[in-house]
């Protein structure tokens, strides 16, 4: 059994499935997608920060008086079909969502008995989109479904009552949140715990230990749960499942921990936004460098969503989804389920990422420009002669390849058309018996 202390949980083995899947989608629905403007802190930067675009938005759009709170029910969702979302996530060919099930906000996706009022069953939609969601994944694709959680709210009387005191009481986690914790894992059952938000209090005054040791012991989910290590100030990079370290983390290197890359398909906010720009959109070469490089350094990438308030997964998000689910049914083997190779990267040629399964004694090299000589230079595998095997995935044949002088290979890629190409965006070698 674990105990309710770090050195104890960080001893906890992961999961293994969370490492081979590879890729998860994010999604960030909640009240602030009803202003669907500048960012989903939308209520912290107009009420907390006056910033003035939000300002100006709020005076231009809505009457004086007007309150965050009077968007709760504005947040209507009646185009949501969680069987529509589902099967959308499941053609993006990721393994995993994770849900806001609350953002800092404090508005719950469920009829959260700790949230009086402020929650999807009393408010707005009057349903409980978590469970519908849940329900909808679970029956129709094999995807692991996750829950997001943020510890505090920005102005809930009893955090910021708290926080006057420096934390020495602890009202809001008796009363609130970690209630809710145990309640949606009680109730919905989610195999990934994504908590955020500190709210600058260590992690001894949210008591995630004790949740953790819970959690990991007596849970519904013991067996299967991964959560990630933001669980108060101090513990991100350092404690819980996997690291996430900082949003949109990508170091461009091996790590001696799991960790995930948590990102933006809209560079600019997490929530939904109607002021959005066709180049404000990562495009899919874009979002498949990213998969790669996480994946060689061991990393997991999970691709954040936004939807309306209405309940849509907007075409353009729609579109990456299946793109990147379009290219992984060509280039999955080189993606799920393998492991860090002894080089992440080329050291003759630019974007050039490997990956490898040790097991079957196969490496591959997963490139994102496709040469114009026809012709790949490959500084790290070591090939040789009558035991190599070289193939493009998704092209029957094998190809020739020849021994660089000093170390390395050089691969001769098939001469294809554009519409005889395996993919568009971004190609991979599989390599048999290399060093």
């Amino acid at each position: 059994r674990y105990e309710p202390t770090w050195q104890s949980l960080d001893a906890r083995p992961l999961p293994a499935w969370f490492d081979e899947a590879k890729l998860g989608v994010f999604v960030h629905w909640g009240v602030f997608s009803v202003p669907s403007f500048g960012s989903e802190w939308f209520w912290w930067y107009w009420q907390k920060e006056k910033r003035a675009p939000y300002v100006k938005f709020m005076e231009a759009n809505y009457p004086p008086g007007f309150r965050y709170e009077d968007f709760g029910p504005l947040f209507t969702a009646e185009f949501f079909d969680p069987n529509q979302w589902a099967d959308i996530l499941k053609a993006s060919g990721a393994k995993y969502v994770v849900l806001t099930s609350k953002h800092h906000e404090g508005f719950t996706l469920w009829g959260s008995k700790y949230s009086w009022n402020w929650n999807a069953v009393d408010v707005g939609p009057k349903r409980d989109l978590v469970g519908e969601l849940a329900t909808s994944i679970r029956n129709r694709t094999d995807l692991h479904f996750g829950l997001y959680h943020s510890l505090f709210e920005w102005f809930n009387p009893l955090f910021l009552e708290d926080a006057t005191n420096v934390f020495k009481t602890r009202m809001f986690p008796t009363s609130k949140s970690l209630p809710e914790l145990y309640e949606i894992v009680t109730k919905y059952q989610p195999e990934i715990i994504w908590s955020d938000g500190s709210g600058n209090a260590p992690d001894t005054y949210w008591n995630s230990t004790g949740f953790l040791a819970w959690l990991y012991n007596d849970s519904p989910v013991r067996d299967t749960v991964v959560t990630n290590d933001r669980w108060g100030v101090g513990s991100i990079c350092r404690h819980g499942g996997f690291y996430t370290c900082s949003d949109r983390y990508n170091p461009g290197h091996l790590l001696p921990h799991k960790w995930e890359n948590c990102m933006t398909i809209d560079k600019q906010s997490w929530g939904y936004r109607r002021d959005a720009k066709l180049h404000d959109y990562l495009t899919i070469e874009e979002l498949v460098k990213q998969l790669v490089e996480t994946v060689s350094c061991g990393g997991n990438l999970l691709m954040n969503i936004g939807p309306t308030h209405d309940g849509r997964i907007a075409a353009i998000f729609e579109e990456r989804l299946r793109q990147m689910g379009t290219w992984l049914q060509v280039n999955g083997e080189a993606i799920y389920g393998t492991k860090p190779w002894r080089a992440q990267n080329d050291s003759v040629t630019p974007e050039v990422w490997y990956t490898s399964r040790p097991r079957e004694g196969q490496v591959y090299a997963l490139f994102l420009n496709w040469p114009i000589s026809g012709t790949l230079a490959l500084g790290e595998p070591q090939a040789t002669l009558g035991e190599t095997e070289v193939r493009l995935i998704g092209h029957k044949e094998l190809l020739k390849w020849a021994s660089l002088e000093k170390k390395g290979m050089v691969v001769a890629l098939p001469q294809l058309s554009l519409k005889q190409l395996p993919c568009q965006w971004g190609w991979a070698l599989q390599m048999t018996n290399v060093n």
